[in-house]
């Protein structure tokens, strides 16, 4: 096992990292920016050092000032949490290269998976299904419109390196095609650095589907079953849960073969998940999307139903160690939810609320998680997501941990700030999520709009 680890990262996921190295008599490092000097990660760490000003291209994407750091402060390893650079290979690379094992897949595997359109033809060698589309590059206008005509519109376009819903547009028709080709092109030249695009059939409100998978040095591959993240706004998730409550037995048997699969077809190791979109049409076939090479936000879901620390399983597997347990171990039990709360402003279209807040008190009691680096008299910073804290709760079975969830969130108090809590109560509250009816579009074509309708008729 290391002796010490530097967490190249920050906020809750950062605090995460530290309580999983002290449960392994690990020392942690953690690095700040200058806004970060009073957060809850600084005041955790063994030791902490502040590596420039509050930007990210000033301080957490330096990479480096984290190797000097590394070198100056004697670690063993480095864990980049999630962003940042956690899906960088060129990091992982160098981390490597500086003798400093990289808690994460190798630099290879992070390629090939981070080239959106090689993991697409990665996973139809393996067999894994994946969405219909092109075969390789559309390298211009006229190629995206002869592909668009074999699909059949709409179809989405999508940047090999995207991320976060940057370089993606749908295109219903072929003046939008036209236009989402140049501006994809564009977005992702200037976020990644690559201009690449390819095409798929874009399925009309899916159900997006992930694995957790956990794989070792040693060829041993697991699947912690799956997490519905549907609930979504402009491609980022506000709450997920496990087990799916779109799931049969058999496609959840299906869908777990599937990522170990893949994970093996790409020679992965640590955590990942494998994303999947089920057919709207078709509810037991699943389309391969892309797969996360890192822990991901909503991890403790996972952890929830199997009793699992995944955290403590990337740092074991990046030691050298072969994973403890085998697919036939992995026992679920009962039911999980997760809601990220975010200072935002929901009636503000989600404007982020950086600001002090003056009072927080997390939710507790039976069954209740809450992973957050807030605390009363925080200041958060405007620089950085505006995430502040995931409640993740647990019950016997989905209507016991809805219940438990509506408590919980009814139980935190955040002053000073806005938040997304309100907006999640009437999610939860809604009778399609409540009855497992829900989907991608749920959010802007139910909660939205009906919020819309009652301020027309408030309006009258």
């Amino acid at each position: 096992m290391f002796n010490k680890v530097l967490i190249a990262n920050r906020g809750e996921i950062a605090v995460r990292i530290i309580r999983a190295c002290r449960e392994l008599g690990v020392k942690s490092v953690v690095v700040y920016s200058k806004a970060d000097a009073d957060s809850m990660a600084v005041q955790l760490a063994d030791e902490a050092v502040c590596i420039g000003a509050p930007q990210p291209s000033e301080s957490y994407l330096l990479i480096e000032r984290l190797l000097t750091v590394a070198a100056i402060c004697d670690v063993d390893a480095i864990h980049p949490g999630y962003g940042f650079l956690s899906e960088n290979a060129y990091f992982a690379e160098a981390c490597r290269r500086h003798g400093i094992a990289f808690i994460g897949p190798t630099s290879e595997a992070m390629k090939a998976l981070g080239d959106k359109n090689a993991a697409r033809d990665t996973m139809k060698k393996a067999g894994v299904p994946v969405t219909p589309g092109s075969d390789g590059l559309i390298h211009n206008e006229k190629e995206a419109l002869e592909m668009a005509k074999k699909l059949k519109y709409p179809v989405i376009i999508k940047a090999v390196a995207g991320g976060g819903g940057r370089g993606m547009r749908i295109a219903h028709n072929d003046a939008s095609l036209r236009q989402g080709f140049h501006a994809a092109r564009t977005e992702a030249e200037n976020a990644f650095g690559n201009g690449d695009l390819y095409m798929e059939k874009f399925l009309v409100n899916p159900r997006h589907i992930e694995v957790q998978i956990l794989a070792d040095n040693f060829g041993n591959v697991i699947h912690l079953g799956e997490r519905d993240c549907s609930v979504q706004r402009r491609n980022q998730k506000l709450i997920e849960e496990t087990p799916s409550p779109a799931i049969s037995a058999k496609l959840r048997e299906k869908l777990g073969q599937a990522a170990v699969k893949a994970a093996k077809a790409a020679n992965y190791t640590s955590a990942g998940t494998i994303e999947f979109l089920l057919d709207p049409d078709a509810k037991d076939k699943f389309y391969f999307m892309e797969m996360n090479t890192r822990i991901q936000v909503e991890h403790p879901v996972s952890e929830m139903i199997t009793g699992i620390d995944l955290v403590k399983a990337q740092i074991e597997i990046a030691a050298g160690m072969k994973l403890k347990i085998r697919q036939k171990d992995v026992v679920f039990s009962g039911h999980a939810i997760e809601c990220r709360i975010n200072a935002e402003d929901p009636d503000r279209n989600f404007s982020p609320c950086p600001g002090k807040i003056e009072q927080f008190i997390p939710a507790g009691g039976p069954h209740v998680r809450m992973d957050t680096h807030a605390y009363s008299g925080y200041f958060i910073p405007p620089y950085y997501d505006s995430l502040i804290g995931k409640l993740i709760v647990w019950g016997h079975n989905r209507a016991e941990a809805l219940a438990v969830c509506h408590r919980a969130l009814d139980e935190i108090v955040v002053k000073g700030v806005k938040t997304t809590i309100p907006f999640q109560q009437r999610i939860l509250g809604h009778k399609n999520f409540i009855e497992g009816k829900y989907d991608t579009g749920f959010v802007e074509n139910v909660i939205q709009k009906a919020k819309k309708n009652v301020s027309k008729e408030g309006g009258k």
